[in-house]
């Protein structure tokens, strides 16, 4: 799927929605490792960006984008509109990260299909 085909939005400029395929979701769950946190609170000792936490965060908010955009083209559709990322703690260090959207068919305006 092309990223200029994903967005926040209602709509994908120079493109008409033609139909609807439904809501699409990506979810992964993830836990933190030990060595992760060790690492992690040293870094909290000198303040400033936790990057063990960042570079988790970024990878599982990645990964979870890609299963939505896959599951789109699966069931057929070429752009997704309306995404948003949802991030719920399920116990302590087990975070699940889910991104959604609209999965919609678009054709680009001015063009016959």
């Amino acid at each position: 799927m092309k990223s200029s085909r994903v967005t926040t939005g209602l709509e994908i400029a120079n493109c008409k929605i033609v139909r609807h395929v439904g809501i699409v979701r990506g979810i992964v769950v993830r836990s933190r490792s030990v060595v992760g946190n060790f690492i992690a609170g040293l870094q909290t000792i000198l303040g400033g960006n936790i990057t063990v936490y960042t570079n988790l965060c970024e990878r599982t908010r990645l990964e979870a984008y890609k299963r939505m955009c896959d599951l789109a083209e699966k069931n057929g559709a070429n752009a997704i509109i309306s995404i948003r990322y949802d991030t719920t703690e399920i116990m302590r260090g087990v975070s699940e990260v889910l991104c959604y959207g609209t999965a919609v068919i678009v054709e680009e305006e001015g063009v016959e299909p």
